[in-house]
């Protein structure tokens, strides 16, 4: 067994356990492998232990990956930070995109979306631990962002993406997580449809999965330590 398959499962092994302790169904989480900086061979890897969804945060990186592996059936998806005049690489060649944070990129991406694709799979990114270096609308902003961002046609909008501020204290990590879930509990009382938390990574995950999130975004504990170019 390759050390990433060995990783992998023993990352499915922590969210099995962590649903366990949550009360929850270990199926009802998603495991998103964040592949971004690491090359084909690694994902092909990934791939071939059962691995089939993938994150990446920069554009043109991840398009190269998208076309260099379309015999696999993988499913893309884009989680940093999005310029408008990426959009529609995005629109283009990802399922989801985890990362809205304005209504101008939604509205991009709408038009952008290609017609013969299913709908674009949308988060919009919430910031929720207030800090002025991260990306993501302020919470007050959300309920009419996601309004605005459901009428939108080739957009699905799935839910919420939160990267808080590191914390190793269980209760420290869980505490944004919380808020993030409750944000999302209020947009469900006001009518929006919405299925998904997209938070937690590899130091974190258990305290994600306890409040709430239906996808971990899981890198380093899959691939190892990131050695960027």
């Amino acid at each position: 067994m390759s050390a990433i398959a060995g990783n992998l499962q023993a990352v499915l092994a922590r969210i099995a356990a962590a649903s366990k302790a949550a009360g929850r169904q270990p199926e009802s989480v998603q495991l998103l492998a964040v592949s971004k900086a690491w090359p084909e061979t690694c994902i092909r890897t990934a791939a071939a232990a059962g691995q089939r969804a993938f994150g990446e945060n920069y554009v043109q990186e991840a398009v190269d990956k998208v076309m260099a592996m379309r015999d696999l059936d993988l499913e893309w998806h884009f989680i940093g930070p999005l310029q408008s005049n990426k959009t529609r690489l995005v629109a283009e060649h990802f399922a989801w995109v985890h990362s809205i944070d304005r209504l101008k990129l939604a509205e991009r991406l709408s038009a952008q979306r290609p017609g013969q694709l299913p709908a674009l799979q949308v988060c919009v990114q919430v910031n929720v631990s207030g800090e002025a270096s991260k990306s993501g609308c302020r919470p007050e902003e959300a309920v009419a962002l996601c309004q605005a961002i459901a009428v939108l046609p080739g957009l699905k909008l799935r839910g919420l993406m939160a990267i808080p501020e590191p914390a190793d204290d269980e209760a420290a990590q869980r505490a944004p997580f919380r808020r993030l879930r409750e944000l999302y509990e209020h947009l469900r009382a006001a009518g929006l449809p919405l299925d998904t938390l997209s938070m937690g990574m590899s130091h974190d995950l258990e305290a994600a999965v306890a409040e709430g999130a239906t996808i971990v975004r899981i890198g380093t504990a899959i691939f190892g330590e990131r050695h960027y170019a």
